[in-house]
């Protein structure tokens, strides 16, 4: 097998007060993920190294870093993709509080996702029971599926320069999640996420520079649903408006 020199952003409060790069020597072949690459290195090499993982299929979405500067998954890529380089960097994902060596604090991600109320607001009519299903065409979810493909990984964040500068921004994943629940033709809760999204901290802090579609695993294009969503806040800004004229 070839080796690779893996370099890991390594960071124990117990022991460093600054982040240090640590190299190791790493065997790989053509079906090498970098995942795998980090597992060989916690059981063969230094069990002190800290970071997450759970499916290995891309389904979870908590092997986000930094690969060799863009955010990724480290099940999704292979060390056979950065053979030309030779060496490979493994950071934290971009613009996130450093808890451990490669893990980061999502507190302020999930706060936002949170945020934007991210399950279907029913209003029940009376007599009517919570368990009436209530019936959707292929073409009504079709019109919000691609949104719904999120999992919640927060590549997007790491790549959003303006959730970097601002922690406050709700950001792009957040954004297009509550886009995909306004679309929902069996949801009612748009006039209730509408003043968040169109909040200075929401769609419109947006600069697009589209880098968070870019680096999605499930091409869920969370650039569109942004820019979908100012589309209607601008919508409700005009009817407001005329309201007011009248």
């Amino acid at each position: 097998m070839k080796t690779m020199e893996v370099r890991i952003q390594r960071y124990l409060p117990e022991q460093h007060s600054e982040p240090v790069v640590e190299s190791y020597q790493v065997p790989f072949d053509d079906s090498t993920s970098v995942l795998d690459a980090l597992n060989s290195i916690k059981e063969e090499q230094d069990s002190s190294l800290s970071y997450r993982w759970s499916c290995r299929m891309a389904i979870c979405g908590s092997c986000g870093f930094m690969i060799n500067g863009e955010p990724k998954l480290g099940c999704k890529v292979f060390l056979r993709d950065y053979a030309a380089a030779g060496t490979l960097l493994i950071e934290p994902l971009a613009h996130f509080p450093v808890e451990r060596d490669l893990i980061v604090d999502l507190e302020q991600f999930m706060q936002h996702l949170d945020a934007i109320q991210p399950y279907i607001i029913k209003e029940q009519a009376n007599g009517v029971s919570e368990m009436t299903p209530h019936k959707q065409t292929p073409a009504q979810m079709d019109k919000y599926q691609q949104f719904s493909d999120c999992i919640n990984c927060g590549l997007c964040y790491a790549a959003c320069p303006q959730f970097g500068l601002n922690p406050e921004f709700i950001g792009p994943g957040a954004l297009a999640l509550a886009h995909r629940y306004n679309l929902d033709s069996r949801d009612e809760g748009r006039a209730e996420r509408m003043p968040l999204i169109g909040s200075e901290e929401g769609a419109w802090s947006c600069t697009f520079v589209g880098y968070c579609s870019e680096v999605c695993p499930q091409s869920v294009d969370p650039a569109a649903a942004v820019n979908q969503a100012k589309v209607l806040s601008a919508q409700d800004m005009v009817l407001q408006l005329f309201r007011r004229k009248k």
